[in-house]
């Protein structure tokens, strides 16, 4: 590498961000750009390691560990280093078609499994990624690059997400006339309407659509596929289908009291914050608000911490979330050795900002709601819960058990469901006879791709059920390769 002492010499600094109490007051980007000489003395810290773990992109322990696209990461890191922007910029899109996005919302399981995180801190790989590719805008040096010669093979994705947008890209790239059919009125899937947008500006996602359509991509909204779309009709009007549609069927909490008004799915929450902001400015009342209610979010994750910090956005009373599992350790303990992605207790944007704003973490741990409790007008007034303990059953299995007293009641008047999701949707897949999995997700083997019917595949959450946004663009990748493939007995496609 470019200074085999970086990694001594320089401490880790990571973007900064916008305070807490400014920032819940817009709903901008929070995260700012670090200054390029900055940046450069950051890719110096990138060692010559002999076996980057960065970027090999192996489940570990059911966990991501290094970048499942495989990003060429010391290659960049020294070309950033070196002031070789435009090299860089090359080198990242050689196996990520939308680093703009990875390197806003990517949990950067790269930096989990960085060889300096070993006894230091990781080299700031998402912060250099995110710097490269909006340096590449800025200078004018990303600009369509349309086929030179098409095949004449029509192809179908359906869903718009980070696989659909991918398995797209790939396939135009490779000169099909590629047709995306979405059921939202906007393109992008989860990353426009399931990600808030002070963690993904969607002028950032409208951009790189706006790219691919230059480059003879043809998105369709509002057309869900065996809903009002045949999905015999489309069989017969393309030559392949790529699913892409993600596993949106979220999960429940079947309890006492679920009927009452003010409980909701988390993605419904997230999806109709975001279409008010974009349509009016909240202001056509579309969306559910948190403004002046007790707010209690059930599940972890980024899906829960992204209602945590958007509820604070409504000028909620008061939130609170509920995490089943009990509080993780301030370092790797020895059963999550490195290059595991670090199971650590970390403070998110959502639960910095909560706080900030109220005075300490909003999460409960350990922590299980019994049932919900309404008013007379059927309306959300509280729930009750109990605190949990981890307990080996007869055959060495963990299973929670109730604490004896450890009883309490919660003031709420909106509830949001973050407790993740059971695959994906039913018509489309019932419709072209798709087999599932043991799960319910469309039976694909990884790698391969393809689906029990001829001239269908499967990729991303629809295939594995929920899962990273870079397991989503590297399935999409995967999958256009083994399309294109089918279509033409060959393929070119990495």
């Amino acid at each position: 590498m470019g200074k085999p002492t970086g990694f001594i010499d320089y401490e880790r600094q990571t973007a900064t961000e916008r305070p807490p109490l400014e920032r819940i007051g817009d709903w901008k980007e929070f995260v700012q750009k670090l200054p390029k000489e900055e940046l450069q003395t950051q890719g110096s810290r990138c060692m010559d390691c002999g076996i980057p773990f960065c970027h090999t992109g192996k489940l570990i322990a059911g966990m991501a560990s290094g970048c499942p696209i495989n990003n060429l990461i010391p290659e960049w890191n020294d070309l950033v280093y070196r002031g070789l922007w435009r090299e860089a910029l090359d080198r990242l899109h050689k196996t990520n078609n939308f680093p703009e996005f990875t390197g806003r919302v990517c949990p950067a399981p790269c930096e989990g499994s960085c060889t300096v995180g070993l006894n230091g801190s990781p080299v700031t790989i998402k912060s250099i990624e995110k710097s490269i590719v909006d340096k590449g805008f800025d200078e004018g040096w990303i600009t369509p690059q349309p086929p030179a010669v098409r095949t004449g093979k029509k192809v179908a994705v359906i869903g718009s997400g980070p696989s659909g947008l991918a398995a797209a890209a790939q396939l135009n790239k490779a000169g099909h006339t590629v047709t995306v059919f979405e059921r939202a009125d906007r393109i992008g899937g989860l990353l426009m309407y399931g990600i808030p947008n002070m963690k993904l500006d969607k002028s950032i996602v409208q951009r790189r659509v706006d790219l691919l359509a230059e480059e003879g991509v043809t998105f369709r909204t509002g057309i869900e596929v065996g809903v009002n779309y045949d999905a015999k009709q489309l069989r017969s009007d393309f030559d392949a289908i790529v699913l892409c549609g993600g596993a949106t069927k979220a999960r429940d909490l079947p309890i006492e009291g679920r009927e009452f008004e003010g409980i909701h799915p988390a993605m419904e929450f997230l999806r109709r914050n975001t279409k008010s902001l974009l349509d009016s400015n909240h202001e056509d009342g579309a969306h559910i608000s948190a403004a002046g209610k007790d707010v209690i979010v059930i599940g972890g994750g980024d899906t829960g911490t992204d209602c945590v910090g958007t509820s604070i956005r409504h000028g909620c009373r008061s939130v609170v979330q509920f995490e089943i599992m009990a509080k993780p350790p301030l370092e790797r303990t020895a059963s999550n050795p490195w290059p595991e992605w670090p199971k650590v207790y970390k403070l998110d944007y959502g639960q910095e900002e909560a706080a900030a704003l109220y005075g300490d973490d909003p999460r409960e741990y350990l922590i299980s709601t019994k049932k919900f409790v309404g008013d007379e007008n059927g309306k959300l007034k509280e729930l009750h819960t109990v605190r949990i303990e981890w307990q080996k059953d007869a055959q060495g299995r963990f299973s929670p058990v109730e604490v004896p007293g450890s009883e309490k009641v919660y003031p709420a008047q909106l509830v949001l469901l973050a407790m993740g999701f059971m695959g994906p949707e039913n018509p489309l897949l019932e419709q072209l006879g798709v087999e599932r999995d043991e799960r319910s997700n469309a039976k694909a083997e990884y790698g391969k791709y393809a689906t029990n019917v001829d001239g269908v595949f499967a990729a991303g959450d629809m295939r594995r059920g929920q899962s990273l946004v870079v397991w989503a663009i590297n399935e999409g990748r995967e999958a256009a390769r083994e399309c294109d493939r089918y279509l033409m007995g060959h393929t070119n496609l990495p």
